[in-house]
């Protein structure tokens, strides 16, 4: 291993940063699979009850997915070759974004390579300046507050879920406004006041941009997400995103709206025109998971039973969650160590639950940021509640 000169080192503290993470618990450390997604997963020679995925729907590994990616590689093959504005888009990327157009009930779509970058569109895009005002939840996703900050608008935040705090920054300024939250915040797993914020944002002139990546494909009778359970159409919000990364089981993300505000990212979204275009057979297998989102509904009503199972069950043990209705169930546990701790008794356990800490959340509010798919089973819910029983129970003795 190649060390960096001694006067790099002081200079920018690589090692330093690492081994102060480490004395915090606070460095992280990647798992590597062995095995596809799924609710039991391989590490090595461990295999691991999975709670810590965002594969809400079970979709990651079905079948008919795996099928739908081969068959669009024969077709269009592996890479798009090129971004969507030279020679990229191909048949696959023209009949996704008709399909998220008519799932969302928006006009149009524009498909990104992450849900990251198409959230950073909105700060690349020229959409707003240096005179503008972004109002953000301040529990917003990481790629929300870096949209403000490149966006060179001025940037204002007000308490979670507080409508009327961001009411209150809203009506200080008179320049042109966005709003910008989380449809299902992704730490807490609770939901957003949409239709306030929308109602807000009518009254005021400001265009209201919702991220349901955690929402999409698991809320609404439909999958909709928050949107449909809201009833908000693209007049009430008219920038929404959502990613394929989650519920839908693939890889990727979209932004839809109307036609002119589509239109107008297409023609200067930088983290759109920049960079290449997903791989088509992507697309098409991402396709095939909105069919099947839509014909499965029971893969929703599985899902939240298994949700009211898990807090039904926390609930009679007393755990620390936070309120939420979601796939997302935040156990809170007070310090990065306690997070970390848990996390490692679980895995020796053959429970797969990751610690959350900073600076995700910060340092008071560390986790295990448990998560409920359809494809567990009350089984694997019953075995995940006696496991965090006893190892609760064995750490309040000492």
């Amino acid at each position: 291993m190649t060390e960096l000169s001694p006067q790099l080192e002081d200079r920018f503290r690589f090692r330093a940063a690492c081994s102060e993470l480490q004395t915090q618990s606070l460095l992280r450390r990647r798992l590597t699979l062995d095995s596809p997604q799924g609710t039991s997963v391989r590490l090595g020679t461990e295999t691991l009850l999975n709670f810590c995925s965002n594969d809400y729907l079970d979709l990651a590994n079905d079948p008919r997915l795996v099928a739908a990616l081969k068959a669009g590689a024969d077709q269009y093959g592996v890479g798009a070759g090129a971004s969507a504005l030279v020679c990229g888009r191909s048949r696959a990327h023209e009949e996704l974004e008709q399909q998220v157009a008519h799932f969302t009930g928006r006009d149009r779509a524009l498909l990104f390579c992450s849900g990251y970058m198409a959230n950073l569109a909105v700060g690349a895009s020229g959409l707003v300046g240096a005179r503008d005002l972004m109002v953000e939840d301040r529990l917003n996703h990481a790629s929300l507050i870096d949209a403000a900050r490149i966006s060179g608008a001025h940037l204002r935040r007000y308490r979670h879920c507080d409508a009327d705090g961001a009411a209150r920054l809203i009506h200080s300024s008179p320049e042109r406004k966005l709003v910008l939250t989380d449809g299902v915040f992704s730490m807490d797993g609770d939901l957003a006041p949409v239709s306030r914020l929308a109602q807000l944002c009518h009254e005021t002139g400001a265009l209201l941009v919702v991220d349901d990546a955690h929402g999409l494909g698991v809320i609404g009778n439909q999958g909709g997400g928050v949107l449909e359970l809201t009833g908000a159409d693209q007049i009430d919000v008219p920038v929404l995103m959502g990613t394929f990364g989650k519920a839908v089981g693939t890889a990727g993300a979209f932004i839809a709206g109307p036609d002119d505000i589509i239109e107008y990212l297409y023609q200067s979204a930088r983290t759109y025109i920049y960079t290449t275009a997903p791989p088509p057979a992507l697309a098409h297998a991402t396709g095939c998971a909105l069919n099947l989102i839509a014909a499965e509904p029971e893969r929703r009503q599985q899902l939240s039973n298994l949700i009211a199972c898990f807090r039904a069950g926390a609930g009679q043990l007393g755990l620390p969650l936070l309120i939420s209705d979601t796939p997302i169930q935040p156990l809170i546990l007070g310090c990065p160590r306690a997070a970390v701790e848990l996390s490692t008794r679980l895995r020796a356990a053959g429970i797969l639950a990751t610690a959350v800490r900073p600076p995700t959340v910060p340092a008071s509010l560390s986790r295990l940021r448990i998560t409920i798919t359809a494809g567990h089973s009350v089984d694997n819910i019953e075995f995940l509640l006696e496991q965090l029983a006893r190892l609760l129970k064995a750490e309040q003795k000492k």
